[in-house]
């Protein structure tokens, strides 16, 4: 039974931090803060384990191994540093969410076509091709009834205005909108 619990608690808290920069940005603070508890406790036994087996005072009255466990500990206190400027860093940033969201709406933009200056052909066409996203050429001219050389030369201006895109595809070729 307490197994469930467990396994619904830790459900509960791993959505509570997915993937949101201010909360691992506090998980971390929160684990330096016991790091640096544990470095202080493991300080003062190091400390009581010197004085209890270092009888001889050496040059300047103490024992060099208090010189050792400072370092030590400045070394450790100086890496827990790093990790709280880190959780700051994650607490303060900006989400990723809102930046791939933004990404998104910027892709899509769609461009409008200007078929103004289009003959009714070339916008039977160009119909043809939006509807369809892709279509052979082959069929452009059987759904349009309009020769091959003709459908050649208006596949021709559709790409040179920069409506369409042919691409070749063994003996055919595809005529597909530009992005």
């Amino acid at each position: 039974m307490k197994l469930v619990s467990l396994q619904k608690l830790l459900k509960v808290l791993s959505f509570m931090f997915y993937m949101e920069n201010k909360n691992v940005g506090w998980l971390i603070i929160g684990i330096s803060a016991l790091i640096v508890g544990i470095i202080l406790l493991f300080n003062n036994a190091m400390k009581k384990i010197i004085d209890s087996g270092c009888t001889m005072m050496h040059d300047e009255g103490f024992c060099p191994a208090y010189a050792t466990i400072n370092q030590q500990t400045y070394l450790s206190l100086s890496i827990v540093g790093i990790l709280v400027i880190i959780g700051i860093f994650l607490i303060f940033s900006k989400p990723k969410e809102k930046i791939v969201i933004r990404r998104v709406k910027d892709r899509e933009v769609k461009r409008i076509l200007n078929t103004n200056e289009l003959s009714s052909d070339e916008k039977k066409v160009l119909g043809l091709v939006q509807s369809n996203k892709a279509i052979f050429q082959s069929d452009l001219i059987e759904k349009t009834s309009l020769g091959k050389a003709k459908m050649t030369r208006i596949i021709d201006r559709l790409e040179g205005k920069g409506f369409v895109e042919r691409k070749r595809r063994g003996m055919t070729n595809i005529v597909v909108l530009k992005d």
